[in-house]
This record gives C-alpha cells, sequence and structure tokens, in this order.
C-alpha cells in the first residue's frame, strides 16, 4: 500500500484521462469544468433574471457530479494519500520565490498570499480579481483551461486550440512579466 502515497507515474494519469475522454465523446459530452457555475446558477434561479441562466440545467446533473467527485477525490487525496504537504520545488524555483519575498513552501497555499495579513494588505483582493477576470475570460472564451486543453483539442476543435495558445501566453505573461512586476 506504499505506493499509494507516492506520486503516480504522468502516464497513468494520461491513459486515465484518455479513457474519460473517450467515454465522454461516446456518451456524446464533453468535458469543462467551468460550465458547472452556470448550472449552479440556473439551479438557483438566476435563469429568471438573466436569459443566459435560462436553460434545462437537470440534463448537467452528469456535470456536477464528476465536480463533486473531483472535489471528493482531492479532499481524499490531500487528507489521505498525502505524507508530506511541502510542495516539491526545484532550488531554482525556490530561490526565485524567496526574492519575490516568498518563505520556503511548507504547504500547497503560500501563507503571504492566503492569511489574514494577505487579506489586509490587499494582497487577497489582486488574487480575487484576477480570479473573476479568469472566470470572465473562461465564459467569454466559451469554456476553461481543462475543458478547451482536454475535450476540445481531443475533439479537434480550432477554437479550442487558439483558446490553449491564448492561456498559455497568458500563463507566460504572468509568470514572467506581471509576478515580478507585482511583487517586487
Amino acid at each position: 500500500m506504499n505506493w499509494l502515497y507516492q506520486p503516480w507515474p504522468w502516464w497513468l494519469s494520461g491513459a486515465l484521462i484518455a479513457a474519460i475522454m473517450l467515454l465522454l465523446v461516446y456518451f456524446g459530452r464533453s468535458f469543462g469544468f467551468s460550465s458547472n457555475l452556470r448550472t449552479l446558477c440556473a439551479m438557483a434561479g438566476a435563469g429568471r433574471h438573466v436569459k443566459f441562466f435560462d436553460f434545462d440545467w437537470k440534463s448537467q446533473i452528469w456535470n456536477l457530479m464528476f465536480m463533486a467527485g473531483a472535489l471528493v477525490g482531492g479532499f481524499i487525496a490531500a487528507q489521505f494519500l498525502t505524507k508530506d504537504p511541502a510542495v516539491a520545488l526545484s532550488p531554482a524555483t525556490v530561490s526565485e520565490l524567496k526574492a519575490y519575498g516568498f518563505s520556503a513552501p511548507s504547504a500547497m497555499q503560500p501563507a503571504e498570499l492566503f492569511s489574514w495579513q494577505a487579506v489586509a494588505s490587499g494582497t487577497f483582493w489582486l488574487l480575487a480579481l484576477g480570479g473573476f477576470l479568469v472566470g470572465f475570460g473562461a465564459r467569454y472564451a466559451g469554456g476553461c483551461t481543462s475543458g478547451h486543453a482536454i475535450s476540445g483539442l481531443s475533439n479537434l476543435q480550432w477554437p479550442s486550440l487558439l483558446a490553449v495558445v491564448g492561456f498559455f501566453i497568458g500563463g507566460l505573461l504572468m509568470t514572467h512579466v506581471f509576478f515580478a512586476w507585482i511583487f517586487k
């Protein structure tokens, strides 16, 4: 049972994702998590006020179950299958983060970004604004990174290829330009 506590090989994850994609294609479904927000808003009655949320949300219950399974699976993995909560980063990354003012990684979320001090300093609100912009961008692009990169590319959809290229450009800009500008 010691194998449960070790990182699984990349090829196993890839094979599992491919199997899930084949099942979704077989059943005429497409994968993506951002559509769950629309479904949850429709369930809460937002369709009475905004036409975008006025649709048959019951047809998307399967996707909500997929999301619930991902959340439960993540919880089980973090609570019961992880011996060391520290993130394994390369020494070069650790020294670069220290240059930005981050302490050595001891957990998944650095205290400099996810703590009451971060809320008071405004850093947390900057992250919240970024999260809102990511959500807006995902909806504007017609799906999230997982939906476009996994489902859209596997279905050879041209808009998904453009969206994934845009996601990577945005990620590279954030990592190499804006992150340094914000935290220096």
